[in-house]
């Protein structure tokens, strides 16, 4: 094959794909290959002529990505040689050549812009963050200052001598970049950490790991070591394959809340954990009614596990001390790596909290950036997270 060749021949790849998944899987995900494939395949073909001369370094990335996605009509996880082969080349690719608009806009046009590897080294990057994170520890304070509007704030000065340690694991979503070794291998890391509470926001599968229950229930095997102390709660994902998501919490004695709550004791005292359902219908409607059917209880610290942080506007003033959350994977797209906090969501305002310590009037809210990703095929600028979270706040008055 010629480069010369490549466009013709990524058409007709592109519209096997389409025809494939259309015949053995259903419209919505033909309809789903069609659009993001068919902008990948026209944005490639603009840049083709810039790396003409490593034609065939882009054909072999232009094969693996239509692999990737016709393997996906039938969704399951894959091994390692599988991953590394075509899964994780082609989603550098995608996420390359997404990256690469600009480029391939101006080219169409026939204006040449300079570094067009640049969004690929990007890329590259993006690849070498979604496959490792570091552990981090963090101090957040409860002191009850007044925060006008959700927005974010620093992490507070109060200190008390024993705070609650508390590890969550957030959007997990056991996939090409989240084997079933690895996310034990975190959860194995949560129970050394010797948490008060390990509590886990949702979103713990993808399609690929759908089709076999016994990956995630192996995936959360070490926290059964910690029975009594682990909480979880739906994320949007979860509502996919709901009955996987409970029997493999249930085997380990992980308590799912599902709009319902629980009284723990901890060594820093008494605490009301309260699990919100993932829902974009009537959410304001919804998280009211299980405020009511859950009240606070006086004296007692309230933690609310809430999977999607832009419903922190939703959710009734003072109802929760603490909300932890996940669902953004921290914007995915940003310059946290740069010590800067912006990031691809905070074009969009403060709806979305993104990642961090954010405050709404007394409530505070940790938005986790998620231990894996899905979606957009990359994390670029803004890394996975594995962190012990040390919550400073003095004893409720009773």
């Amino acid at each position: 094959m010629s480069p010369f060749l490549l466009v013709p021949a990524s058409v007709v790849a592109w519209l096997g794909v389409v025809a494939t998944a259309y015949r053995l899987r259903g419209r919505l995900y033909a309809t789903f290959a069609f659009v993001l494939l068919g902008i990948h395949t026209a944005l490639s073909a603009a840049m083709l002529p810039a790396f003409a001369r490593f034609w065939p370094v882009f054909a072999y990335l232009q094969l693996a990505t239509y692999l990737h996605f016709v393997f996906l009509v039938y969704p399951r996880m894959r091994g390692l040689v599988y991953r590394a082969l075509v899964s994780m080349p082609a989603s550098f690719f995608v996420a390359g050549t997404f990256l690469a608009l600009p480029w391939a806009l101006l080219a169409a046009l026939g204006v040449r812009l300079p570094l067009p590897w640049l969004p690929y080294a990007l890329a590259m990057v993006g690849l070498l963050q979604s496959l490792f994170a570091f552990e981090s520890e963090h101090d957040v304070s409860l002191d009850g200052a007044i925060v006008e509007e959700v927005r974010p704030i620093p992490h507070g000065s109060l200190r008390v001598d024993r705070p609650l340690r508390v590890v969550q694991i957030s959007d997990p979503h056991l996939g090409p970049f989240m084997s079933v070794k690895k996310l034990a291998a975190i959860c194995a890391r949560a129970v050394a950490r010797e948490p008060d509470l390990v509590l886990l926001t949702g979103d713990f599968l993808t399609m690929e790991s759908q089709s076999d229950p016994r990956l995630l229930h192996d995936a959360l095997a070490p926290l059964a070591a910690l029975r009594g102390k682990v909480f979880a709660c739906f994320g949007n994902h979860d509502h996919e394959a709901p009955e996987i998501v409970r029997a493999a919490l249930a085997a380990h004695g992980i308590i799912l809340l599902v709009d319902d709550s629980a009284v723990v004791d901890t060594p820093v005292g008494r605490l009301q954990i309260v699990g919100m359902d993932f829902t974009f219908r009537d959410r304001e409607a919804r998280l009211r009614a299980a405020c009511r059917r859950h009240p606070r209880i006086p004296g007692v610290t309230r933690l609310v596990m809430l999977h999607d942080p832009g419903a922190i506007h939703a959710l009734p003033e003072g109802e929760g001390d603490l909300v932890f959350s996940g669902h953004t994977h921290g914007g995915q797209v940003g310059l946290l790596s740069l010590g800067l906090p912006w990031t691809f969501l905070r074009l969009f305002g403060n709806r979305m909290p993104d990642h961090g310590f954010w405050g709404r009037g007394r409530d505070r809210l940790w938005v986790h950036r998620g231990t894996g990703h899905y979606g957009f095929p990359l994390r670029l600028g803004v890394p996975a997270e594995q962190s012990l979270l040390r919550v400073h706040f003095p004893k409720p008055a009773g």
